[in-house]
Protein backbone atom coordinates (compact mmCIF):
# COMPACT_ATOMS: atom_id res chain seq x y z
CA UNK A 1 0.00 0.00 0.00
CA UNK A 2 1.56 3.52 -0.80
CA UNK A 3 2.73 4.75 1.91
CA UNK A 4 2.74 1.87 4.00
CA UNK A 5 6.70 1.48 3.45
CA UNK A 6 7.86 3.20 6.25
CA UNK A 7 5.95 0.81 8.69
CA UNK A 8 7.30 -2.67 10.00
CA UNK A 9 5.90 -5.24 8.10
CA UNK A 10 4.40 -7.35 11.07
CA UNK A 11 1.11 -7.38 10.35
CA UNK A 12 -0.35 -8.87 6.87
CA UNK A 13 -2.80 -6.05 6.16
CA UNK A 14 -5.88 -5.96 3.82
CA UNK A 15 -5.76 -3.06 0.57
CA UNK A 16 -7.79 -1.11 2.77
CA UNK A 17 -7.23 2.20 4.75
CA UNK A 18 -9.82 3.07 7.01
CA UNK A 19 -10.29 7.15 7.36
CA UNK A 20 -13.55 7.65 9.83
CA UNK A 21 -16.39 5.94 11.72
CA UNK A 22 -19.89 6.38 13.10
CA UNK A 23 -21.25 3.73 15.53
CA UNK A 24 -21.08 0.26 13.48
CA UNK A 25 -19.73 1.57 10.45
CA UNK A 26 -16.07 2.68 9.26
CA UNK A 27 -15.27 4.63 6.05
CA UNK A 28 -12.43 3.95 4.20
CA UNK A 29 -10.56 6.66 2.19
CA UNK A 30 -13.12 6.41 -1.00
CA UNK A 31 -15.59 6.93 1.26
CA UNK A 32 -16.88 3.14 1.10
CA UNK A 33 -18.79 2.28 4.29
CA UNK A 34 -18.26 -1.26 6.06
CA UNK A 35 -20.30 -2.74 8.91
CA UNK A 36 -17.21 -2.93 11.89
CA UNK A 37 -18.00 -6.45 13.21
CA UNK A 38 -14.42 -6.62 14.22
CA UNK A 39 -14.36 -3.39 16.52
CA UNK A 40 -10.80 -3.38 16.52
CA UNK A 41 -10.60 -6.61 18.11
CA UNK A 42 -12.99 -6.19 20.45
CA UNK A 43 -11.55 -2.49 21.31
CA UNK A 44 -13.85 0.28 20.23
CA UNK A 45 -16.73 -0.95 22.39
CA UNK A 46 -18.49 2.10 22.16
CA UNK A 47 -18.31 1.66 18.57
CA UNK A 48 -16.66 4.99 16.28
CA UNK A 49 -17.30 8.72 17.45
CA UNK A 50 -19.24 7.72 20.29
CA UNK A 51 -20.49 11.13 22.29
CA UNK A 52 -19.50 9.85 25.73
CA UNK A 53 -16.29 9.29 24.04
CA UNK A 54 -16.24 12.35 22.45
CA UNK A 55 -17.02 14.52 25.55
CA UNK A 56 -14.47 12.19 27.35
CA UNK A 57 -11.90 13.37 25.63
CA UNK A 58 -12.89 16.41 25.57
CA UNK A 59 -12.54 16.81 29.30
CA UNK A 60 -9.13 15.43 29.23
CA UNK A 61 -7.52 17.69 26.71
CA UNK A 62 -6.35 20.27 29.73
CA UNK A 63 -4.48 17.98 31.16
CA UNK A 64 -3.66 14.54 28.91
CA UNK A 65 -0.82 13.54 30.81
CA UNK A 66 0.77 13.96 33.83
CA UNK A 67 3.39 12.00 36.29
CA UNK A 68 2.25 9.32 38.54
CA UNK A 69 4.19 11.26 41.21
CA UNK A 70 1.47 12.65 41.51
CA UNK A 71 -2.65 12.15 41.63
CA UNK A 72 -5.14 12.95 38.78
CA UNK A 73 -9.00 12.41 39.12
CA UNK A 74 -9.94 10.39 36.78
CA UNK A 75 -7.63 7.65 37.02
CA UNK A 76 -8.73 8.13 41.19
CA UNK A 77 -12.65 7.83 39.73
CA UNK A 78 -11.68 5.27 37.26
CA UNK A 79 -10.03 2.94 39.96
CA UNK A 80 -12.90 3.54 42.21
CA UNK A 81 -15.77 2.77 39.82
CA UNK A 82 -13.68 -0.44 39.29
CA UNK A 83 -13.18 -1.58 43.03
CA UNK A 84 -16.79 -0.90 43.75
CA UNK A 85 -17.36 -3.10 40.77
CA UNK A 86 -15.64 -5.74 41.80
CA UNK A 87 -15.56 -5.65 45.61
CA UNK A 88 -12.35 -5.12 46.99
CA UNK A 89 -9.68 -5.26 44.49
CA UNK A 90 -6.94 -2.22 43.84
CA UNK A 91 -6.18 -1.45 40.98
CA UNK A 92 -3.17 -0.72 38.90
CA UNK A 93 -3.39 0.77 35.60
CA UNK A 94 -1.28 0.10 32.36
CA UNK A 95 -1.37 0.60 28.88
CA UNK A 96 -2.60 -2.77 27.19
CA UNK A 97 -3.04 -6.51 28.09
CA UNK A 98 0.53 -7.56 27.43
CA UNK A 99 1.07 -4.93 30.33
CA UNK A 100 -1.26 -6.24 32.36
CA UNK A 101 -0.64 -9.19 32.27
CA UNK A 102 3.28 -8.74 32.54
CA UNK A 103 1.96 -6.54 36.01
CA UNK A 104 0.05 -9.61 36.62
CA UNK A 105 2.88 -12.09 36.80
CA UNK A 106 5.32 -9.29 38.70
CA UNK A 107 2.82 -9.63 41.44
CA UNK A 108 2.34 -13.41 41.87
CA UNK A 109 5.91 -13.29 42.12
CA UNK A 110 6.22 -11.06 44.80
CA UNK A 111 3.68 -12.32 46.51
CA UNK A 112 4.90 -15.85 46.91
CA UNK A 113 8.77 -14.88 46.79
CA UNK A 114 8.62 -15.86 50.48
CA UNK A 115 6.66 -19.31 50.09
CA UNK A 116 9.31 -20.08 46.72
CA UNK A 117 6.71 -21.00 44.86
CA UNK A 118 6.58 -19.64 41.65
CA UNK A 119 5.82 -21.68 38.75
CA UNK A 120 2.34 -19.93 36.66
CA UNK A 121 0.63 -22.36 35.13
CA UNK A 122 -1.26 -21.39 32.15
CA UNK A 123 -3.72 -23.27 29.85
CA UNK A 124 -3.11 -24.71 26.40
CA UNK A 125 -4.39 -22.51 23.51
CA UNK A 126 -4.47 -19.69 26.05
CA UNK A 127 -2.91 -16.16 24.34
CA UNK A 128 -1.81 -13.32 27.22
CA UNK A 129 0.43 -11.54 24.87
CA UNK A 130 3.49 -10.76 22.80
CA UNK A 131 6.39 -9.11 25.28
CA UNK A 132 8.58 -12.11 27.14
CA UNK A 133 7.08 -12.92 30.16
CA UNK A 134 3.43 -12.64 28.79
CA UNK A 135 4.69 -14.43 25.97
CA UNK A 136 6.32 -17.26 28.09
CA UNK A 137 2.39 -17.80 29.90
CA UNK A 138 1.25 -18.12 25.86
CA UNK A 139 2.14 -21.77 25.52
CA UNK A 140 2.07 -22.14 20.97
CA UNK A 141 4.77 -22.77 19.42
CA UNK A 142 4.03 -20.57 16.63
CA UNK A 143 4.67 -17.39 18.88
CA UNK A 144 7.20 -18.77 21.35
CA UNK A 145 9.78 -20.90 19.45
CA UNK A 146 11.41 -17.53 17.61
CA UNK A 147 12.28 -15.76 20.43
CA UNK A 148 13.68 -18.80 22.74
CA UNK A 149 15.05 -18.47 25.38
CA UNK A 150 12.03 -17.48 27.25
CA UNK A 151 11.79 -16.52 30.92
CA UNK A 152 11.49 -19.73 32.93
CA UNK A 153 9.01 -20.60 35.51
CA UNK A 154 6.03 -21.52 32.67
CA UNK A 155 4.20 -24.68 32.71
CA UNK A 156 1.11 -25.30 30.67
CA UNK A 157 -2.03 -28.00 30.91
CA UNK A 158 -4.77 -28.59 29.04
CA UNK A 159 -8.33 -26.47 29.15
CA UNK A 160 -11.77 -27.42 30.19
CA UNK A 161 -9.87 -30.84 31.67
CA UNK A 162 -10.37 -30.76 34.99
CA UNK A 163 -8.27 -33.85 35.63
CA UNK A 164 -5.22 -32.56 33.86
CA UNK A 165 -5.66 -29.14 36.26
CA UNK A 166 -5.24 -31.29 39.26
CA UNK A 167 -2.65 -33.93 38.62
CA UNK A 168 -0.75 -30.61 37.40
CA UNK A 169 -1.50 -27.99 40.60
CA UNK A 170 -0.66 -31.85 42.93
CA UNK A 171 3.30 -31.75 40.65
CA UNK A 172 3.82 -28.45 40.19
CA UNK A 173 2.76 -26.50 43.04
CA UNK A 174 2.72 -23.55 41.03
CA UNK A 175 1.92 -20.10 42.61
CA UNK A 176 -0.71 -19.47 40.44
CA UNK A 177 -2.98 -20.21 37.51
CA UNK A 178 -3.80 -18.08 34.33
CA UNK A 179 -6.90 -18.61 32.38
CA UNK A 180 -9.01 -16.98 30.19
CA UNK A 181 -12.94 -17.43 30.80
CA UNK A 182 -13.44 -17.79 26.98
CA UNK A 183 -10.15 -18.69 24.48
CA UNK A 184 -10.04 -15.90 22.22
CA UNK A 185 -7.27 -16.43 20.10
CA UNK A 186 -7.44 -20.21 20.30
CA UNK A 187 -11.09 -19.67 18.17
CA UNK A 188 -13.69 -18.59 20.84
CA UNK A 189 -13.46 -21.86 22.69
CA UNK A 190 -16.11 -21.74 25.08
CA UNK A 191 -15.17 -24.61 28.30
CA UNK A 192 -18.12 -26.08 29.76
CA UNK A 193 -20.36 -25.04 32.52
CA UNK A 194 -18.89 -24.87 35.41
CA UNK A 195 -15.04 -25.45 34.21
CA UNK A 196 -14.12 -22.48 35.93
CA UNK A 197 -15.94 -23.14 39.15
CA UNK A 198 -13.37 -25.97 38.98
CA UNK A 199 -10.19 -24.15 38.41
CA UNK A 200 -11.35 -22.18 41.01
CA UNK A 201 -11.83 -24.75 43.78
CA UNK A 202 -8.93 -26.39 43.00
CA UNK A 203 -6.38 -23.44 43.57
CA UNK A 204 -8.16 -22.83 46.53
CA UNK A 205 -7.73 -26.70 47.71
CA UNK A 206 -4.02 -26.43 46.35
CA UNK A 207 -2.73 -22.82 47.69
CA UNK A 208 -2.28 -21.50 44.53
CA UNK A 209 -3.76 -17.79 42.88
CA UNK A 210 -6.00 -17.72 40.57
CA UNK A 211 -5.84 -14.97 38.12
CA UNK A 212 -8.28 -14.73 34.88
CA UNK A 213 -7.35 -12.90 32.13
CA UNK A 214 -10.38 -10.97 31.06
CA UNK A 215 -8.66 -8.65 28.30
CA UNK A 216 -10.86 -9.61 25.77
CA UNK A 217 -14.12 -11.05 27.66
CA UNK A 218 -14.04 -8.62 30.14
CA UNK A 219 -16.20 -4.83 30.15
CA UNK A 220 -19.09 -6.14 28.63
CA UNK A 221 -18.07 -8.83 25.94
CA UNK A 222 -20.04 -11.75 27.08
CA UNK A 223 -22.63 -9.70 28.46
CA UNK A 224 -21.47 -9.55 32.17
CA UNK A 225 -18.64 -7.23 33.90
CA UNK A 226 -15.59 -9.71 33.43
CA UNK A 227 -16.85 -12.84 31.66
CA UNK A 228 -16.27 -15.59 34.66
CA UNK A 229 -19.10 -13.59 36.32
CA UNK A 230 -21.51 -17.04 35.63
CA UNK A 231 -19.13 -19.09 37.31
CA UNK A 232 -19.60 -17.36 40.25
CA UNK A 233 -15.78 -16.69 41.36
CA UNK A 234 -13.72 -14.55 42.89
CA UNK A 235 -10.51 -14.60 41.04
CA UNK A 236 -7.72 -13.09 42.92
CA UNK A 237 -6.21 -11.10 39.66
CA UNK A 238 -8.00 -9.99 36.94
CA UNK A 239 -6.45 -8.41 34.13
CA UNK A 240 -8.29 -5.71 31.84
CA UNK A 241 -7.65 -4.25 28.49
CA UNK A 242 -9.26 -3.66 24.88
CA UNK A 243 -12.66 -2.54 25.80
CA UNK A 244 -12.28 -0.77 28.69
CA UNK A 245 -10.52 1.98 26.84
CA UNK A 246 -13.16 2.07 23.67
CA UNK A 247 -10.25 3.12 21.75
CA UNK A 248 -7.79 4.53 23.58
CA UNK A 249 -4.90 2.35 24.80
CA UNK A 250 -5.76 1.31 28.70
CA UNK A 251 -4.98 -1.68 30.43
CA UNK A 252 -5.31 -2.59 34.36
CA UNK A 253 -5.23 -5.36 36.76
CA UNK A 254 -7.01 -5.77 39.32
CA UNK A 255 -6.13 -7.76 42.57
CA UNK A 256 -6.98 -8.45 45.53
CA UNK A 257 -5.48 -6.46 48.72
CA UNK A 258 -3.84 -9.47 50.46
CA UNK A 259 -1.78 -10.35 46.78
CA UNK A 260 -0.41 -6.63 45.81
CA UNK A 261 0.73 -6.25 50.04
CA UNK A 262 4.30 -7.55 49.36
CA UNK A 263 5.12 -5.37 46.11
CA UNK A 264 7.14 -2.21 47.41
CA UNK A 265 7.30 1.50 45.99
CA UNK A 266 9.57 1.28 43.27
CA UNK A 267 9.17 -2.36 42.29
CA UNK A 268 6.75 -1.78 39.28
CA UNK A 269 5.59 1.18 37.41
CA UNK A 270 3.93 2.30 34.01
CA UNK A 271 4.62 5.95 32.55
CA UNK A 272 2.02 6.17 30.64
CA UNK A 273 -0.36 3.83 32.66
CA UNK A 274 -3.27 5.56 34.30
CA UNK A 275 -2.79 8.71 32.41
CA UNK A 276 -5.41 11.27 32.39
CA UNK A 277 -6.78 11.04 28.84
CA UNK A 278 -6.98 6.68 28.80
CA UNK A 279 -8.90 6.46 32.75
CA UNK A 280 -11.27 9.38 31.38
CA UNK A 281 -12.38 7.51 28.32
CA UNK A 282 -12.57 4.15 30.46
CA UNK A 283 -14.75 5.91 33.07
CA UNK A 284 -16.99 6.84 30.44
CA UNK A 285 -17.65 3.06 29.31
CA UNK A 286 -18.00 1.84 32.90
CA UNK A 287 -20.70 4.64 33.10
CA UNK A 288 -22.32 3.56 29.99
CA UNK A 289 -21.97 -0.05 31.07
CA UNK A 290 -24.05 0.58 34.07
CA UNK A 291 -26.45 2.88 32.72
CA UNK A 292 -28.01 0.68 29.78
CA UNK A 293 -25.00 -0.82 28.44
CA UNK A 294 -25.14 -4.56 29.81
CA UNK A 295 -28.65 -4.55 29.46
CA UNK A 296 -28.60 -3.54 26.07
CA UNK A 297 -25.59 -6.13 25.59
CA UNK A 298 -27.62 -9.27 26.34
CA UNK A 299 -30.37 -8.54 24.48
CA UNK A 300 -28.59 -7.74 21.15
CA UNK A 301 -26.55 -10.97 22.13
CA UNK A 302 -29.33 -13.03 22.20
CA UNK A 303 -29.93 -11.97 18.78
CA UNK A 304 -27.25 -12.46 17.19
CA UNK A 305 -26.33 -15.66 19.13
CA UNK A 306 -30.07 -16.86 17.54
CA UNK A 307 -29.03 -15.50 13.82
CA UNK A 308 -25.86 -17.45 13.79
CA UNK A 309 -27.37 -20.41 14.50
CA UNK A 310 -30.37 -20.11 11.99
CA UNK A 311 -27.41 -19.17 9.55
CA UNK A 312 -25.95 -22.72 10.56
CA UNK A 313 -28.95 -24.15 9.54
CA UNK A 314 -29.50 -22.62 6.32
CA UNK A 315 -25.76 -23.84 5.08
CA UNK A 316 -25.33 -26.97 7.37
CA UNK A 317 -22.80 -28.05 4.93
CA UNK A 318 -20.36 -25.25 4.65
CA UNK A 319 -20.96 -24.35 8.85
CA UNK A 320 -19.91 -26.91 10.99
CA UNK A 321 -20.82 -24.90 13.99
CA UNK A 322 -20.97 -21.58 15.65
CA UNK A 323 -19.71 -20.80 19.45
CA UNK A 324 -19.55 -18.35 21.93
CA UNK A 325 -21.29 -16.09 24.12
CA UNK A 326 -22.65 -12.56 24.43
CA UNK A 327 -20.94 -10.60 21.92
CA UNK A 328 -17.90 -12.71 21.23
CA UNK A 329 -18.79 -15.55 18.43
CA UNK A 330 -16.82 -17.53 15.91
CA UNK A 331 -18.51 -19.43 12.78
CA UNK A 332 -16.21 -22.77 12.10
CA UNK A 333 -16.34 -23.64 8.44
CA UNK A 334 -15.84 -26.55 6.70
CA UNK A 335 -13.49 -24.76 4.47
CA UNK A 336 -10.75 -22.43 4.68
CA UNK A 337 -11.40 -18.92 6.39
CA UNK A 338 -9.24 -16.80 4.88
CA UNK A 339 -10.96 -16.38 1.58
CA UNK A 340 -14.23 -16.20 2.90
CA UNK A 341 -12.69 -13.37 5.10
CA UNK A 342 -11.51 -11.32 2.02
CA UNK A 343 -15.17 -12.18 0.61
CA UNK A 344 -16.93 -10.40 3.19
CA UNK A 345 -14.62 -7.99 3.29
CA UNK A 346 -15.15 -6.84 -0.03
CA UNK A 347 -19.38 -7.05 0.31
CA UNK A 348 -18.66 -4.67 3.38
CA UNK A 349 -18.18 -6.73 6.36
CA UNK A 350 -14.98 -6.84 8.77
CA UNK A 351 -14.64 -9.71 10.26
CA UNK A 352 -10.89 -11.88 10.95
CA UNK A 353 -10.07 -15.42 10.14
CA UNK A 354 -8.74 -16.32 13.74
CA UNK A 355 -7.99 -19.92 12.70
CA UNK A 356 -7.65 -21.81 9.47
CA UNK A 357 -11.40 -22.95 9.46
CA UNK A 358 -12.94 -20.08 12.01
CA UNK A 359 -14.27 -16.58 11.62
CA UNK A 360 -14.86 -14.43 14.49
CA UNK A 361 -17.44 -11.46 15.08
CA UNK A 362 -16.58 -9.04 18.08
CA UNK A 363 -18.80 -6.40 17.07
CA UNK A 364 -18.76 -3.18 18.74
CA UNK A 365 -21.16 -3.50 22.50
CA UNK A 366 -23.13 -0.44 20.67
CA UNK A 367 -24.44 -2.81 17.92
CA UNK A 368 -28.21 -2.72 17.26
CA UNK A 369 -30.65 -5.17 15.46
CA UNK A 370 -30.85 -3.41 12.05
CA UNK A 371 -27.01 -4.23 12.42
CA UNK A 372 -26.47 -7.66 13.09
CA UNK A 373 -29.20 -8.12 9.88
CA UNK A 374 -26.77 -6.19 7.60
CA UNK A 375 -23.88 -8.68 8.58
CA UNK A 376 -26.02 -11.63 8.92
CA UNK A 377 -27.39 -10.68 5.16
CA UNK A 378 -24.01 -10.07 4.32
CA UNK A 379 -22.82 -13.39 5.42
CA UNK A 380 -25.67 -15.30 3.99
CA UNK A 381 -25.27 -13.98 0.54
CA UNK A 382 -20.99 -14.85 1.09
CA UNK A 383 -21.29 -18.55 1.88
CA UNK A 384 -24.33 -19.00 -0.98
CA UNK A 385 -21.64 -18.65 -3.12
CA UNK A 386 -19.16 -20.78 -1.43
CA UNK A 387 -18.56 -24.13 -2.38
CA UNK A 388 -18.26 -26.64 0.87
CA UNK A 389 -14.63 -28.08 1.43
Amino acid sequence: MEGGEALVPFIRRYPLVLSRGEGVRVFDERGRAYWDFLAGIGVTSLGHNHPLVKAAIAEAIPLLHTSNLYWNRPAMELAGALAKISGTWQVFFANSGTEANEAAIKFIRRHTLASNRHCILSMQGGFHGRTLGSLAMTPNPKYQDPFRPLPEGFAAVAYDDVPALEAALRSLSPAAVMVEAIQGEAGVIVPRRGYLRAVADLCRRYGALLAVDAVQTGMGRTGTWFGFEDDEITPDLVTLAKGLGAGVPIGAVLARPQVVAAMQPGEHASTFGGNPLATRVGLAVVQWLQGEGLTHVRRVAAQLENSLLELMARHQSKVRAVRGRGLMWAIVLNMPSAPVVERLLGQGLLVNAIAPDVIRLLPPLVVDEPAIDAAVAILDDVLAGETAG
